[in-house]
């Protein structure tokens, strides 16, 4: 069985910063990309940023230049830094690991942790 947990979520007042961290372990051959989304009430799930494989990133427009997620494959976990907080970022984040769980698996499945919870304000 896969576990996803996710850490670092908290209260932060607008300008401010932090770093979640989401850990993979379990029966996992292979990780492909991950993502953090993050979610409001009365609103779709948000795709926030996502890391390749081989580390290309990409970031919802509104992230960008605040936001950096990155990844360290030997501790099977995915960051996501955020600095210059506003209370728009305020959601909880969801981390989401795509995987192999076979070496001749042709395509990955997938997995979410619970979420943590940001909230952004003075």
């Amino acid at each position: 069985q896969v576990r996803i947990v996710e850490s670092g979520g908290g209260l932060v007042q607008p300008g401010g910063s932090l770093r979640l961290s989401c850990a993979a372990s379990g029966s996992i051959f292979r990780f492909d990309a991950m993502g953090w989304y993050r979610q409001t009430p009365g609103i779709e799930r948000e795709l926030v940023a996502v890391i390749t494989s081989s580390g290309n990133t990409n970031y919802v427009d509104s992230v960008k230049g605040r936001f950096t997620i990155s990844r360290d494959n030997a501790k099977n976990t995915v960051y996501l830094q955020m600095n210059n907080l506003k209370p728009e970022d305020t959601a909880v984040y969801y981390c989401n690991v795509k995987y192999y769980i076979g070496i001749g698996d042709a395509r990955p499945l997938g997995s979410w942790g619970q979420g943590t919870q940001v909230t952004v304000s003075s």
